[in-house]
């Protein structure tokens, strides 16, 4: 992701509108749930949860909100924002996970930028019985690993349905890879990471993680060759993994795993941009043996089908008919928003929702994440400020 705005810092509650349009025209449309966030990075909500939703801001906040209404509690769940690193556009607070069992254990993990920029992976615990607000002191670092540069951070971490953490890593930045992280297996960075964090303290690499045993190679390494994966899903429904994967000057990405599979795959960076060599001088070369290729790719451009950086999404499991099944991606320069219905992960009935997906006040912005609820809503975040629901018109 390329983050270049300024954005607003008092939260207000938007009004919901909606347009009256004939069943002919009626098509799926977003409703403005809260605006105001400062750099707004994900939303969500624990499984368990249907009137509350979580917003990150990249500062190092956290917020409570109704689902409803949009407003907001009058104190963030948490602030640590004096531990998070802020200098680059792509540092701060960029992901958070809720345990399955946060309803009676309270355990959730973060993914942020600290001071001495490292990456670090935290265990938080939060206070009950309705879990409003976390333990700043209960904050128990997992993983800490240097970032090279101030860019490709990655930052998107995540449960699978095997139940393990799995932690999108970025190659580190700059451009072109220029110290070969993603192809390194000494390294985490340009990788898929994926630990056990069920002990009560610490966490244990599984042992069928496919580097497990290997001199020289982390083993907490799942798969490798990503560049900077923004924005990672699981699908609720069939568990199958998706990934995408922001290019460099010429092709987004999007990647696919059918459920179970992946372990040990290679996405190709830095030899590879999309399907394609990297067209730079002494980078790009063959796909890698067994490399995974993307299921997706686009060209840079300002086009209806182009973009500059891809913000990946989720299939959409949610209570509308016309949408089931179809993964929803967009991307944040060029502000569209796109899905298709998959076949083996490839597009099939492909659409573009940019301009039913407008607010009713004001323009769809940049593009920083996606989100989704228990019940299965889409949410689409707004780096600007704004969280938007799609709902049915």
């Amino acid at each position: 992701m390329r983050l270049t705005l300024i954005a607003a810092t008092a939260i207000t509650v938007t009004t919901l509108a909606f347009v009256t349009l004939s069943p002919a025209e009626a098509k799926p449309r977003v409703e403005t749930v809260a605006t105001g966030f400062e750099r707004p990075l994900w939303v969500g909500a624990p499984s368990h949860v249907k009137d509350r939703l979580w917003v990150i801001e990249q500062v190092g906040r956290i917020w409570v909100i109704d689902a409803k209404t949009g407003e907001k509690q009058k104190e963030p769940f948490l602030d640590i924002s004096s531990q998070v690193r802020r200098k680059g556009n792509e540092e701060g607070l960029l992901g958070l996970a809720f345990a399955a069992d946060f309803q009676k254990s309270g355990r959730f993990y973060l993914n942020f930028t600290d001071r001495d920029q490292n990456t670090r992976i935290v265990r938080m615990t939060s206070k009950g019985p309705d879990f409003n607000t976390a333990d700043p002191n209960s904050m128990e670092i997992l993983m800490s690993y240097k970032q090279d540069f101030e860019n490709h951070n990655g930052g998107w971490i995540g449960f699978g349905p095997d139940g393990m953490l799995y932690i999108g890593n970025g190659d580190g930045g700059s451009a072109n890879d220029p110290k070969q992280r993603a192809q390194a297996m000494d390294t985490y960075l340009g990788k898929m990471l994926r630990i056990d964090v069920s002990p009560d303290e610490g966490y244990t690499v599984p042992k069928d993680n496919p580097f497990v045993g290997k001199d020289g190679v982390k083993p907490e390494i799942w798969a490798l060759g990503l560049r900077n994966p923004w924005r990672c899903s699981f699908d609720r429904e069939t568990g199958d993994f998706w990934i995408a994967d922001v290019g460099q000057n010429k092709w987004e990405e999007i990647n696919f795993l059918a459920k179970g599979k992946g372990a040990g795959g290679n996405f190709g960076w830095r030899l590879r941009e999309g399907d394609q060599e990297t067209p730079q001088n002494g980078v790009g070369g063959r796909a890698p043996k067994g490399a995974i290729e993307p299921v997706y790719v686009y060209e840079h451009g300002a086009g209806p089908k182009d973009g500059l950086s891809v913000t990946g999404g989720y299939v959409y499991r949610g209570p509308i008919k016309e949408l089931q099944g179809r993964y929803f991606f967009g991307d944040y320069n060029n502000r569209r928003v796109w899905s298709y219905v998959p076949k083996n992960g490839r597009p099939t009935k492909f659409e573009d929702h940019t301009d039913d997906f407008q607010p009713e006040k004001g323009k769809l912005g940049l593009i920083s994440s996606f989100g989704e609820d228990s019940e299965g809503n889409l949410y689409i975040v707004d780096h600007g400020g704004a969280i938007l629901r799609v709902v049915d018109k």
